[in-house]
């Protein structure tokens, strides 16, 4: 039986508000959100019948920081706040914590292949306080750390891992 789910998946192309339709709202919707809440349904009677476990939903800066030219993909990772509040609220009781991390500009390959620019790299060292990139063994070990027994106490929280950009 599992004891730890990490819901990280996600799809951040760019679209503009008059070009989306209900099929591409429904598809990055699924893409974004829906796999977190069907993946932890599909855990808890595990979780329930150890009476501990760990869920760490992914969301995203973008909706703290206002970003725009991408409102669906904002809408359903602000929404994975709501969805891992109310899933900590409803199984704290069975020690199951539930914990959502919201990423910066952590730059993989696609980020760095499909949005950074000399350009958006200067924006960086701006509106950042660290004035580095972030990179995915940082997120990796914060991530750790939420799953770990050093964090037993942390539930129903979001926590910002974006080197101070918002």
């Amino acid at each position: 039986p599992a004891n730890i789910l990490i819901n990280n998946a996600a799809h951040d192309e760019r679209h503009p508000t008059p070009d989306v339709t209900s099929a591409y709202w429904d598809e990055r919707i699924a893409v974004n959100l829906k796999h977190q809440f069907f993946a932890s349904q599909a855990v808890l009677p595990d979780f329930i019948a150890a009476n501990e476990g760990v869920i760490i939903n992914f969301g995203s800066t973008t909706w703290l920081a206002g970003q725009g030219g991408m409102a669906v993909y904002s809408a359903s990772k602000s929404a994975v706040l709501g969805l891992t509040r109310s899933l900590a609220r409803d199984y704290g009781r069975y020690n199951i914590r539930v914990n959502a991390i919201a990423p910066g500009w952590i730059m993989t390959e696609r980020q760095i292949e499909k949005w950074l620019t000399p350009e958006s790299e200067q924006e960086l060292m701006t509106r950042q306080c660290l004035k580095r990139k972030l990179t995915p063994p940082e997120l990796a070990r914060f991530t750790v750390f939420l799953a770990s027994e050093d964090a037993s106490a942390c539930t129903a929280q979001h926590y910002v891992v974006d080197g101070g950009w918002v």
